[in-house]
C-alpha cells in the first residue's frame, strides 16, 4: 500500500517534507500547494511534484512559466493525507477545507494543540496518533524536548525539568526579519514551550524559559533534570545513544557552526541536521541532577517526525520503532 501525501505550503517545511515523504517506499507526494510563484515552486516543478495553487491565482503561475495541475481544493482531492505547512495560524483556517474533502490532515507546531487534539512526537506517543484523522507535529524546540524526556523519563523516571531556550532570530533563508544586533529575552516566565511539551509528554512536569540571539544556524538548549532513579552520567550517555533521533556531539565540535560544518560534509539534503545534537561532555549527573546543553537544527528536525505521523494514522505500521526505523534509513540518518 502506498499513501497519498498532498504538502499545503511549499517553503521551509513544506519542501523539506515533500522530500523526505518522497524517499519513503510506502507513501507518495501527488501534489504540494504555493502562494506565489517564486523559486521555490519552480524547484518543485523541476522536482516532478504537481503544483497546485490557491483559486485565482492561476494567472500568476502562469504568466510565470509555470504549469500548474489545479487549485488547492482539486489538489485534496488526489490525497490521503494532507501536511499543512503553511505559517503558523494560517493553518487553523484551512481545517474547513480539509473537512470539506474528507481528508486525514497535519499541522505544524505553530498551530495550536486544540486545533487537532494531538500533539505528536514519534519517541513519545506514536500510538496516540495511530489511525486519528488529526495530528499536529509539535515544533522543533518541543520535538528536541521530547526526544530526550521521552528516553529519560523511560530510563530514570524524571522529575522536575528547568529548560533555557537559546532560540536562533530567524532561519537563514529569511531576510523578512532583517539584520539583529540583540538578545532578546521572552519576558513571560515560564515561557509557553513547557506546556507544549506536555501536551506530547503529560506526565513531565517542566518549566522553560527563553532568550532569542543574533544567529540563523541552531537552537541551543541548557537542560536541567531531576532524575528519581540512581544513575551516573556514563548510564544517562548510553541511553540517549540509543534514541535513533540522538545525535552526540564530541570530536572537538564546541559550536553550532561546527555541527552545521559536519552536516555539510556528510552530505546531507540543505545541510540538515535532524538529530538532537547533545554535547556528550556536557552530560553531568550529581546528586540526581542532570545537565546537558543540546543543539536543534529548527528547520530540520521535525521533518522525520511528520514522516512518521502519517504512517500513525493511515495505520502503515503500528509499531513506532519500526516507523522510526523505516524513516530514518529512507532519509539516510
Amino acid at each position: 500500500m502506498s499513501v497519498k501525501v498532498v504538502v499545503n505550503g511549499y517553503g521551509t517545511i513544506g519542501k523539506r517534507v515533500a522530500d523526505a515523504v518522497a524517499a519513503q517506499s510506502d507513501m507518495e507526494v501527488v501534489g504540494v500547494a504555493k502562494t506565489r510563484p517564486n523559486f521555490e515552486a519552480r524547484m518543485a516543478l523541476e522536482k516532478g511534484f504537481p503544483l497546485y495553487v490557491l483559486a485565482g491565482r492561476e494567472s500568476d503561475f502562469k504568466d510565470a512559466g509555470m504549469e500548474i495541475s489545479g487549485t488547492v481544493e482539486e489538489m485534496l482531492n488526489e490525497g490521503d493525507v494532507v501536511v499543512d505547512c503553511t505559517p503558523g495560524d494560517i493553518g487553523a483556517k484551512n481545517k474547513p477545507l480539509y473537512d470539506a474533502a474528507d481528508i486525514k490532515a497535519i499541522w505544524q507546531g505553530g498551530e495550536d494543540h486544540e486545533l487537532a487534539g494531538i500533539s505528536f512526537n514519534a519517541c513519545s506517543n506514536y500510538d496516540e496518533a495511530f489511525g486519528c484523522d488529526y495530528a499536529r507535529v509539535v515544533s522543533c524546540n518541543t520535538t528536541g524536548l521530547s526526544r530526550i524526556l521521552s528516553t529519560l523519563d523511560a530510563e530514570f523516571d524524571v522529575g522536575k525539568v528547568r529548560a533555557t531556550l537559546c532560540r536562533r532570530s530567524a532561519d537563514p533563508g529569511d531576510v523578512k526579519k532583517g539584520p539583529i544586533n540583540a538578545i532578546i529575552p521572552e519576558l513571560r516566565m515560564p515561557s509557553h514551550h513547557g506546556p507544549d511539551v506536555k501536551t506530547v509528554l503529560k506526565q513531565i512536569d517542566i518549566d522553560t524559559v527563553a532568550i532569542k540571539v543574533p544567529t540563523t544556524l541552531m537552537h541551543v538548549h541548557i537542560v536541567n533534570v531531576n532524575l528519581k532513579q540512581e544513575c551516573t552520567s556514563d548510564d544517562v550517555t548510553d541511553a540517549l545513544a540509543e534514541n535513533p533521533r540522538v545525535r552526540l556531539i564530541g570530536d572537538g565540535m564546541s559550536s553550532t557552526a561546527e555541527i552545521m560544518e559536519l552536516a555539510r560534509d556528510m552530505n546531507r539534503p540543505r545541510s540538515d541536521m535532524w538529530e538532537n545534537c547533545v554535547w556528550e561532555k556536557s552530560i553531568s549527573v550529581s546528586d540526581g541532577e542532570l545537565y546537558l546543553f543540546q543543539a536543534i537544527h529548527q528547520e530540520s528536525d521535525v521533518i522525520p517526525e511528520n514522516v512518521d505521523c502519517i504512517r500513525a494514522m493511515t495505520e502503515l505500521e503500528r509499531n513506532s520503532a519500526k516507523s522510526i526505523e523505516k524513516t530514518n534509513k529512507a532519509m539516510g540518518m
